[in-house]
Formats: structure tokens, C-alpha cells, sequence
């Protein structure tokens, strides 16, 4: 059933629905947020510490966007309580992406959060849709 619903979820019509239209808005001015953020705490901390401070202000936004804007539903206790797990997943992947891309190709650091946001996306999405997606249960 999962591998039938990641399918779906990634399948190229996908791209067309106003779901995954909304979700692209809303990622994007929270990319635009939490990048901002990252490149202000840039100027007195670490790549890391100001990348993993930026994302913790995110996934509170993500999930602002996620509940009102993108899906327009949630499953209730559920939802709350996933949620920070599918990003601290993102979370995990983006971190080793910042460090492959800052220590192993000697990349700026300034793209090193684009590049890892756009790797990580349909990861994002499919989970996300996961657990704010209305489910009829009749």
C-alpha cells in the first residue's frame, strides 16, 4: 500500500495537482525564510549551527503552511507529533548533503541549503502528504 501511495505521490501528474502546486509555494517562501536566516547567522556561527537553527524555525513555519495553506487538513494528534520526525529526517539527509557538498567538493557554502533542499524535496512531499492528506475513513 505504501510503495502504491509513493508512486502516486511521485508519479509525473503529480506535478499538476494544486496540492503539490501549494506545497511548492509554500516551500518556497519558507526556503526564502529559513535561507535568509541561515546567511544572517551565517555572518557570527558555523555553517551547521546556523543551518540547524534556521531549520528549527522552518518546521515550525512548514507546519503553519502544511496545516492552513498547502493540504488544508490535518489528522489531528497525529499530524503534530509526525511532523518534526519527517523533518529532522530531512533534517539528517540535508545535514550530510551540506557536509558532502562544503567537504568533499569544496562548494560554497552560501548554495550548499539550495542544493540540499532540492535533493531532498519529493522525500518531503511525500511524507508530508502522508500525514495531513484527508483520509476517508467511511
Amino acid at each position: 500500500m505504501l510503495q502504491k501511495h509513493f508512486a502516486m505521490t511521485l508519479a509525473p501528474w503529480t506535478l499538476l495537482k494544486p496540492g503539490f502546486i501549494r506545497f511548492l509555494v509554500s516551500g518556497g517562501i519558507n526556503t526564502a525564510l529559513t535561507y535568509g536566516i541561515f546567511l544572517l547567522l551565517l555572518m557570527a556561527y558555523s555553517y551547521i549551527a546556523s543551518f540547524t537553527a534556521a531549520y528549527v524555525a522552518g518546521i515550525f513555519f512548514a507546519y503553519m503552511m502544511n496545516r492552513f495553506f498547502v493540504f488544508n487538513h490535518h489528522q489531528g494528534l497525529k499530524s503534530i507529533l509526525w511532523l518534526p520526525l519527517v523533518y529532522v529526517l530531512q533534517y539528517a539527509l540535508s545535514t550530510i548533503i551540506l557536509w558532502c557538498w562544503v567537504e568533499k567538493l569544496g562548494l560554497t557554502v552560501r548554495l550548499a541549503p539550495l542544493a540540499a533542499i532540492a535533493i531532498t524535496l519529493p522525500v518531503t512531499y511525500f511524507f508530508s502528504k502522508l500525514l495531513f492528506q484527508h483520509v476517508d475513513r467511511s
